[in-house]
């Protein structure tokens, strides 16, 4: 049972002038009307019955407590004077000084009833904790209801430290697995991108760009011919193979990236040859085959410029002036034969020059005519040397770059 009020306000535990439930309630209740008692009473019962099912402080814990605080039996000698010492006010270490020369005087049988002594009263504040300003009473467990021993101060942070590694070394651990797996998958994705480009480029050139070129197969009954009406825009005229597309001139650099400029918007006469109606070499270069990213609407002018053979006519279109020329001769060349750009054997040349075979950097084809009409020998002398072309060039201009070369170039620039 609980100990009486009389007991409760006497112990520390308690505040020291609160007033009992059931004495302020009967104090209350006495003073009520007749129809308004009963339902206090009811109210009070209800009180009482609450703290009844859930005690404050559980009876036993506080009755093992005094009983601990008010041994019955008296102290052993050894207990009394570790009592009197310590009640001495003597400092800590003389204390354990005389402690020890104490323990030291006494016999065998003394010293083991000594730790006799030591081990019942530890043996029981195991299973009791005194309730006290610094201890509270044992919890209790919710599903067994057992008895949980409340953590000293040291268990509580050593508990907080050792939850708060760990929780940091859970939060490693995935970081160190995903490092990897985002790595691999960088990897993966770059060697995936490279490969695409790579097959990409392979395909264009080897098999998009036929498709995409004047076909090598088709009939080829000339369409355009040299009746045509002569037009004022600078063109060239090669009916064997049905083209007809403008001529730019006065591109004077012999820098590949001005020359491919130029090739956008035609076929390019190249630096300072012979233009037509003068005498010299008139060096006319144009691509073959090229890249489907490449800019420009001729990319296949001179795609099937391999078909020429001598006796074929081509003809160049200046100045409303049409000029007629018969091929003599035709050559595969490497692309640092750049003597083909100088002034040949006979006065009045047109060189035509592609790559070969189209769309590659290996070789150049070369078709040479010579001027037939009008009569060459009414011809300017040439405006250029040809100096330029032949002392500036090391090689001739080839292809335009491939999308793999845009890339590396893009990277290295």
């Amino acid at each position: 049972m609980v100990d009486s009020p009389k007991d409760e306000e006497s112990d520390p535990q308690f505040g020291p002038a609160l007033p009992l439930p059931e004495e302020v309630n009967i104090e209350r209740a006495s003073d009520l009307p007749p129809d308004q008692r009963a339902a206090a009473d009811i109210i009070r019962h209800r009180v009482e019955a609450a703290y009844q099912k859930q005690p404050i402080v559980e009876p036993e814990f506080i009755a093992e407590a005094k009983a601990e605080a008010e041994p019955a039996e008296p102290l052993s000698k050894h207990q009394q004077f570790i009592f009197e010492l310590a009640a001495s006010g003597r400092p800590r270490h003389d204390i354990k000084a005389a402690w020890h020369e104490y323990y030291i005087g006494l016999s065998d049988e003394e010293k083991h009833q000594v730790w006799r002594e030591f081990n019942e009263v530890h043996a029981q504040a195991s299973k009791l904790l005194p309730i006290t300003g610094r201890t509270q009473p044992p919890a209790t467990q919710a599903r067994t209801g057992r008895k949980v021993r409340s953590l000293t101060k040291a268990e509580r942070v050593l508990a907080k430290h050792s939850r708060r590694l760990a929780g940091q070394a859970a939060a490693r651990i995935p970081q160190r697995h995903r490092r990897p797996l985002k790595s691999l998958a960088f990897g993966v994705s770059i060697g995936a991108v490279v490969i695409l480009i790579t097959l990409f480029t392979f395909f264009n050139e080897r098999f998009i760009a036929p498709f995409i070129q004047p076909s090598r197969n088709i009939n080829t009954a000339q369409i355009i011919t040299a009746s045509a009406p002569v037009s004022t825009k600078p063109e060239i005229i090669i009916p064997k193979i049905n083209v007809q597309i403008p001529v730019v001139y006065f591109v004077k650099s012999t820098e590949e990236a001005a020359v491919q400029q130029g090739l956008e918007n035609g076929v390019v006469h190249y630096g300072d040859t012979a233009q037509p109606g003068e005498n010299g070499n008139s060096v006319i270069v144009g691509h073959s085959a090229s890249n489907i990213f490449n800019r420009g609407r001729y990319k296949f002018a001179f795609s099937l410029l391999n078909r020429l053979t001598t006796g074929d006519l081509f003809y160049l279109q200046k100045n409303g002036v049409r000029y007629t020329y018969r091929v003599y001769q035709t050559k595969v060349v490497k692309p640092t034969q750049v003597s083909v750009l100088a002034p040949q054997a006979k006065p009045a040349v047109a060189t035509l020059i592609t790559c070969d075979p189209p769309g590659a950097n290996s070789n150049r084809l070369v078709v040479v005519g010579e001027q037939i009409s009008p009569d060459p020998g009414r011809n300017r002398a040439a405006s250029g040397q040809n100096k330029i072309a032949t002392t500036t060039t090391e090689s001739l201009p080839g292809p335009a770059p491939s999308l793999w070369s845009r890339i590396v170039n893009w990277f290295t620039d």
